[in-house]
């Protein structure tokens, strides 16, 4: 489920910014009172995702919308077939068209290249992790359409996790550094966060291993070849991730290594929308 305050807030925005002071064309030719139905239909294969947040653009300019699903978030789709039905006042039809299809179809496009890594690591027991590389005020919906695919979240933004990356480390004067001021940090406020150090080389891994009290070690640009020796200092101790450079192509080789996560911006930032069309029907 999403946050539906989030989400609210979201749909208010993007609507705002698609009819601005009004939607002329529609106001035109069509009278305010004018009931219709239209139909989502799929012209590309691929993953399913967007249903929930569909029905939500059409409710909140109609509450008496209604909407009929004939598939669900993370349902395969294939050219041809019918993903929803929708009745509601033309006007509200025609002002949300856009609005759905620009999130069905970037959402589809992530959950369809998430659940292609997913795929890849299927027997082992690495998972693929999303990023912050997302699209400004979009993320809620991309971070959704992961999950759709199979995918985990990492954290949803700065504020529900600690993650030491290189230039913290560089600007605070090294790990140690970084890391004591940040658990002097989290125990003078009370907060519960998990913290995350980014690791470049087997001595920075030594070293974040040697001042501990941390909940996950990156490694980052590490190969699949360079890995082992990281995992066998960690041993267990923390989790581990690895990231940078990764692939549809050497994703299989990392999970290999046994690594418990690889992150992947790609799966949201590399993402192609499917083609998904709204149309109206009798």
């Amino acid at each position: 489920m999403l946050n539906e305050n989030v989400l609210t807030s979201l749909i208010r925005n993007a609507l705002a910014e698609d009819i601005g002071s009004g939607d002329h064309s529609t106001m035109a030719c069509i009278p305010p009172t004018a009931r219709g139905k239209a139909q989502l239909r799929v012209k590309e294969q691929g993953l399913l995702a967007g249903m929930e947040v569909a029905e939500a653009i059409f409710r909140y300019l109609d509450r008496f919308t209604v909407f009929t699903p004939f598939k669900k978030d993370g349902d395969p789709m294939q050219p041809g077939e019918t993903a929803f039905e929708v009745e509601a006042a033309v006007h509200t039809l025609l002002m949300a068209e856009r609005l759905v299809l620009n999130c069905m179809q970037r959402m589809s496009g992530i959950a369809t290249l998430t659940q292609q890594y997913v795929q890849k690591l299927k027997g082992y027991r690495t998972r693929v992790l999303d990023t912050r590389k997302t699209t400004p005020n979009f993320r809620l919906l991309e971070k959704a359409a992961v999950r759709i695919g199979g995918g985990v979240n990492h954290r949803m933004g700065l504020y529900d996790m600690i993650m030491l990356k290189d230039n913290h480390i560089d600007f605070a004067g090294g790990i140690t550094a970084a890391v004591t001021k940040t658990q002097q940090y989290l125990q003078e406020r009370g907060l519960q966060l998990q913290i995350e150090v980014e690791t470049r080389n087997l001595d920075d891994v030594r070293e974040v291993l040697a001042v501990g009290g941390i909940h996950r070690i990156m490694l980052d640009n590490f190969s699949p070849e360079q890995l082992p020796a990281a995992l066998d200092l960690i041993n267990g101790r923390y989790e581990t991730e690895a990231s940078g450079g990764i692939t549809l192509d050497n994703v299989e080789a990392y999970a290999k290594t046994g690594v418990d996560f690889v992150s992947v911006g790609a799966i949201i930032h590399h993402a192609v929308s499917l083609d998904l069309s709204l149309k109206a029907v009798e």
